[in-house]
């Protein structure tokens, strides 16, 4: 019988690459994985991986054993959620984990309402960026999680992972009241926002005067000569900022890096720049700040291990997390 949990390293390496990585991802000493993968090429009985030079590859048979495993540990999961909806009442720890802007938003209503209908859980919270969630998920630091993804940065297929859609977020170009027609400098298409419990200068929503034909038809182009605030590189918002830009024909004068949305409206309203702020993001922003809603989403699901979907306490926060999340627009 092969182990369960060697065959969880073999996936690792297949999704990481190297023995290095995969030891650092669970907190092991190369030597000791590399033990547990060549126990488990013994306990199947045919060669598993391959030398390419200093690095291992994986061979046809390693490759579908990987494919296989993921089977394997949805069944497992799906046997654990049957036991526990065969048990009375919900307990234990679920550990949940979501971005910054919906743990402020969107968490603290479910984290009440779970707590209301089902005492007996023990809920752990972690603020994470989302390009992190993927990986606590499979390696069981987390149990539920938000993925998110924008339309013009769609998520890789996940297949240890099963999703439910949440929310679908308008996606704003945030600027400082008394440049919007101009978008820091351009010409842009100048506006506030008022949907979702957003707050810009002023009330109402969609786009005003634009200073030129291209501006018009495009806000983020009308900001090509302005500074911009965008996320960490490695982040998705940095991701989703850079590839808005290259669409609208220009790369941008990045000026300050701020990952926290309060803290990049906050350099917006101070005349710092132009930023992308997605719905959630931008509930509170401050006076001075004025928010034009771009043809551009941030798409929100809610995500679990393979077959643990059915898990009575899985449910239970999808359940809440779609009531708390249910007098946006988009959800």
């Amino acid at each position: 019988m092969l182990d369960v949990r060697r065959l969880e390293l073999l996936r690792d390496l297949a999704r990481l690459g190297t023995i290095a990585a995969v030891a650092q991802a669970r907190s092991y000493t190369p030597s000791a994985v590399s033990q547990q993968l060549a126990a488990l090429q013994r306990d199947a009985g045919v060669p598993l991986l391959e030398r390419a030079g200093r690095r291992v590859s994986l061979t046809a048979a390693g490759s579908a054993l990987v494919a296989s495993t993921e089977t394997v540990l949805a069944a497992l999961e799906a046997a654990d959620a049957g036991l526990a909806a065969a048990r009375a009442g919900l307990s234990g720890t679920v550990r949940i984990g979501a971005f910054p802007s919906a743990v402020r938003t969107l968490l603290p209503a479910a984290l009440v309402a779970l707590g209301r209908e089902h005492p007996g859980l023990d809920l752990m919270v972690t603020e994470l960026d989302p390009v992190a969630v993927p990986g606590a998920l499979r390696e069981r630091r987390l149990d539920v999680a938000l993925l998110q993804d924008y339309d013009i940065v769609p998520g890789e297929p996940e297949p240890a992972l099963e999703s439910v859609p949440l929310l679908a977020e308008t996606v704003f170009l945030a600027v400082a009241a008394g440049e919007e027609d101009g978008a820091g400098g351009r010409g842009g298409a100048g506006g506030t926002a008022g949907t979702g419990g957003t707050t810009g200068a002023g009330s109402g929503a969609g786009a005003g005067s634009a200073g030129d034909g291209e501006a018009a038809g495009d806000p983020v182009a009308g900001a090509r000569a302005a500074d911009w605030i965008v996320a960490s590189p490695g982040t998705l918002c940095h991701e989703m900022a850079m590839r808005a830009c290259r669409a609208a024909g220009f790369a941008p004068r990045v000026r300050h890096h701020a990952d926290d949305f309060t803290a990049v409206l906050a350099l917006v309203a101070a005349g710092q720049g132009v930023s992308l702020v997605p719905q959630l993001g931008a509930e509170r922003a401050p006076a001075g700040v004025v928010l034009i809603p771009l043809p551009v989403r941030r798409r929100t699901r809610v995500a679990c291990r393979r077959g643990a979907g059915g898990h009575p306490a899985v449910a239970a926060c999808v359940a809440a997390l779609r009531a708390a999340a249910s007098s946006y627009p988009g959800a």
